[in-house]
């Protein structure tokens, strides 16, 4: 089944909010190789002017990965999973995730579109603070490969 064209402009609720741990954001830097002190030692954070740890560029993903579940869960979709190619990961940020943030994203199907027998579903998580306040917005293609 191809993916749902009438997907593009949906919204999905707010995810549950996800609090930003110091060790999550130690783990998630070590898993991805960074090496800035300031997301490792609270004092080199706050040296360099932020409240806690610094998460690396790419953690939002740990929260948008609820948003995409809610995408992939939806029964008019279309959207077979074993059959999904991540394509493109983007991050447009306001100001850094820091340890200690309550994060709530909001997905939004930016774009549906069909190259040949494969579909390319474009999602803008929107990430907010616990004031409501914009931090980060997520935007990831997936690639549906079609028939083969």
């Amino acid at each position: 089944m191809p993916v749902n064209p009438e997907l593009q402009g949906r919204q999905f609720p707010p995810t549950s909010p996800y609090l930003v741990g110091r060790e999550k954001v130690r783990e998630f830097a070590r898993a991805v190789l960074a090496t800035n002190p300031i997301s490792f030692d609270v004092e080199a954070a706050r040296a360099a002017g932020h409240a806690d740890l610094v998460a690396p560029p790419t953690f939002p993903v740990v929260v948008q990965e609820q948003t995409l579940a809610q995408l992939l869960a939806e029964p008019d979709a279309g959207i077979d999973f074993t059959r999904v190619v991540h394509g493109d990961q983007r991050f447009t940020y306001t100001r850094p995730v820091v340890a200690g943030d309550e994060l709530t994203a909001t997905l939004i199907v930016a774009s549906v579109k069909s190259l040949g027998g494969h579909s390319m579903v474009t999602a803008e998580s929107v990430i907010v603070d616990a004031a409501g306040e914009h931090v980060v917005t997520a935007t990831s293609t997936l690639v549906v490969r079609g028939d083969e």
